[in-house]
């Protein structure tokens, strides 16, 4: 199952790079046992994001594509919140005045991100307290895991300012999680969903207290770092892939990445492991 040779010194250091000591100028980042925790960090108005911010965003989850000490994300909000979304005065009000070129830059630039979060390996864990709405309800539902608590409210709320529903993939990814039903109902209305409705509908994978909230969203991503991590992010891309195939398509597809998965060290480990009855050590190759 090794390679018979390594992998070329040129190639690997173009399609690697590592996180650790890395410095986030718009949310805090933390890296610690290849869980990495964005923490979007306005909380004195309940962490909206700039422009400035959605870009940088976008781009560490495009960087994450590469990044080799990193197998896992958390994204959580400061101060009993997660986040209100674009800021009001930052980003609504300056795009009332930009002509039609310029706000299309910055909607591609906006789904962008939830493409880039989508695109990366990792598992993306959110952690949702308080206020999640518009932008922020959008960044929850782009990522893999939710968990929340009784006092959430996640509200896309596109409808209340005049916009459509059909925000950064919205229409396509909501109707996935929740239904079709009841995402119309979310986004024709703009109505806030609570936590514990929020759990009922599958939003949620599962409430917390706001106490433990953001330790239980890590200790489930360091479960999934510390799983068969390239395996794992085999599992993310064919749920991505899979909503444009038939099931004859899916099936062949996913011969191929289980046949590609059981190259892996990772697959060996596991057996080994069971044949001397302990726990696998998964080393993510």
């Amino acid at each position: 199952m090794k390679r018979d040779k390594p992998l070329d010194p040129v190639l690997a250091a173009g399609n690697r790079t590592r996180l650790a000591g890395h410095r986030a100028a718009h949310f805090g980042w933390q890296l610690r046992d290849r869980v990495g925790t964005v923490t979007l960090d306005r909380p004195e108005r309940k962490n909206p994001l700039s422009f400035a911010s959605y870009a940088e965003l976008r781009d560490l989850f495009a960087t994450l594509r590469h990044a080799e000490d990193v197998k896992a994300i958390v994204i959580a909000g400061a101060g009993g919140n997660f986040c209100s979304g674009g800021d009001v005065h930052e980003i609504i009000g300056p795009l009332i005045g930009l002509p039609a070129p310029e706000l299309l830059m910055f909607t591609r630039m906006t789904g962008a991100l939830v493409s880039e979060m989508r695109h990366c390996p990792q598992p993306i864990v959110a952690a949702i307290d308080g206020v999640c709405a518009g932008a922020g309800a959008i960044v929850a539902m782009a990522s893999d895991l939710r968990l929340g608590t009784a006092r959430s409210k996640t509200a896309f709320l596109f409808n209340r300012v005049g916009l459509a529903g059909c925000d950064m993939g919205a229409c396509a990814m909501l109707p996935r999680i929740v239904g079709q039903g009841r995402a119309s109902e979310l986004l024709y209305t703009g109505r806030a969903l609570g936590g514990e409705e929020a759990e009922r509908w599958g939003f949620l994978n599962r409430l917390c207290t706001p106490e433990a909230l953001l330790a239980e969203a890590q200790a489930l991503a360091h479960e999934l770092a510390h799983g068969p991590s390239f395996a794992n992010g085999i599992t993310k891309t064919m749920l991505h892939q899979e909503w444009a195939m038939t099931i004859d398509q899916a099936i062949e597809a996913e011969a191929q990445a289980q046949a590609l998965c059981m190259l892996t060290e990772d697959f060996r480990r596991a057996y080994d492991a069971f044949a001397a009855k302990a726990k696998p050590v998964f080393e993510g190759n």
